[in-house]
């Protein structure tokens, strides 16, 4: 007996969510179409959904761009910052989780077995091919204000907790201030699939491991030990640092 196709969640429920109605229900449907879907169905009529993906993250780009040059007067170092803040994996994976796109993905079973719902890497993919897809449905418009209230939105909340500063960075200077040494990172375990690889890392000042950290990429991985390292044993140091700096 052939199993009945998986389809999404119910997308007018889901449109809903996103604050939107398509006019062009397959386009939306194709944004949430993983490549591996197709391995299992080669006769599914939508195409995966990686250059909605493509269109998305430039859209996505151009509109964060825009904004942090036209709000804020700062050199292009610090725009940059909050410009990766915004638009990294992690953010895009928030974003997606909340609107509920992980769960509306169709995926191969071996994929779905394995997490790939909620895996960031895909759920940030789905959310910049839906960017992708609001943007050729509804024109730029539409795609800003959604951009605006789902992604930028949180801009004030990164920069009071200076989340856009890069942690591999506040740690070598909470290192070199302390101990004057640099952070050196190294990967203890990389496990999975290639198309699906998870990487653990650990960060030493000195003799001291101080950080460890998980992700689906090396520089991911050195991220969250990184953060590790600084919500621990340089937390002091951090908040020492934030005091001098009122003073």
């Amino acid at each position: 007996m052939v199993e009945p196709k998986r389809e999404p969640t119910d997308l007018k429920e889901l449109q809903k969510t996103l604050g939107l109605k398509f006019k062009d229900q397959d386009l939306f449907r194709s944004a949430l179409v993983h490549r591996s879907y197709l391995n299992e169905n080669r006769d599914f009529a939508l195409p995966h959904n990686e250059r909605l993906e493509f269109l998305g993250d430039a859209v996505l780009e151009l509109v964060v761009t825009d904004h942090l040059y036209r709000t804020y007067d700062q050199p292009e170092g610090e725009l940059t910052s909050l410009r990766s803040a915004l638009v990294r994996t992690e953010h895009l994976a928030k974003v997606a989780a909340g609107l509920g796109l992980g769960q509306a993905l169709l995926m191969s079973k071996g994929e779905e077995k394995s997490g790939g719902r909620e895996r960031p890497a895909l759920q940030a993919n789905a959310c910049e091919a839906v960017i992708g897809a609001i943007y050729l449905d509804q024109g730029y418009a539409t795609v800003n204000r959604f951009i605006h209230q789902r992604i930028i939105s949180a801009l004030e909340g990164i920069i009071a907790e200076e989340a856009h500063r890069d942690p591999k960075s506040l740690l070598q200077e909470a290192a070199q201030e302390r101990f004057n040494q640099t952070p050196r990172y190294k990967v203890v375990e990389a496990v999975g699939p290639d198309h699906a690889k998870s990487f653990t890392v650990v960060v030493r000042v000195g003799d001291n491991e101080v950080g460890e950290g998980k992700g689906n990429s090396k520089q991911t991985a050195e991220r969250a030990a990184a953060q590790a390292a600084l919500e621990g044993p340089f937390k002091k140091s951090q908040s020492s640092k934030k005091n001098s700096k009122k003073g």
